[in-house]
């Protein structure tokens, strides 16, 4: 049995990347927290603030032999829009961006492959602006952002309601 693996992606607000990831076989935990950043144990209010640097993320440990990164870099364009690099849907600002953060040659061969088969599909009329960078450390965001659609559900549920992010992923991905 191969060993459990780690991914890395930033798609705006971590509370609307968690439940797209966490309802497949082979996802052991979905984390959601900080990285890319210059402070160490960034809080977030702070991140929030734009004063680490950092991007709200999630931290997926998953088993390949059930999931495929190219699999998960799929479910990953499908919950952004890679063409805004100001932020995402309502949430504006650095710490909301869209990014890839790969662990290995290997993650980052197949980031560069499904950013490039994006590109060639013409999808979008503006250019793909999601960035490929290497992982860094993760710092687990505070307890009370951890599994937030569970824990939360109406709050969730109202909060992905307004932010415009179903309206896009209905227009752009579910034809």
């Amino acid at each position: 049995m191969e060993q459990l693996k780690k991914a890395t992606f930033a798609g705006g607000c971590f509370w609307c990347m968690v439940k797209p990831f966490d309802q497949w076989d082979g996802v052991h935990a979905v984390i959601s927290g900080y990285t890319g950043g210059h402070l160490e144990n960034p809080t977030y209010e702070a991140v929030k603030a734009g004063e680490t640097g950092h991007y709200e993320a999630v931290e997926i440990t998953y088993d390949p032999e059930l999931l495929a990164y190219e699999d998960m870099l799929t479910i990953f364009w499908q919950q952004i829009d890679p063409t805004d690099d100001g932020g995402q849907f309502q949430d504006r600002g650095d710490s909301y961006r869209a990014a890839i953060f790969y662990h290995d040659d290997k993650q980052y061969q197949a980031a560069l492959a499904s950013k490039q088969a994006l590109v060639d599909s013409k999808k979008f009329a503006k250019p793909i602006v999601t960035e490929i960078l290497p992982a860094q450390t993760f710092y687990p965001a505070e307890d009370y952002h951890q599994d937030f659609y569970r824990k939360n559900k109406q709050e969730y549920k109202e909060d992905r309601a307004k932010s415009g992010r179903d309206e896009f992923i209905t227009t752009h991905w579910k034809k």
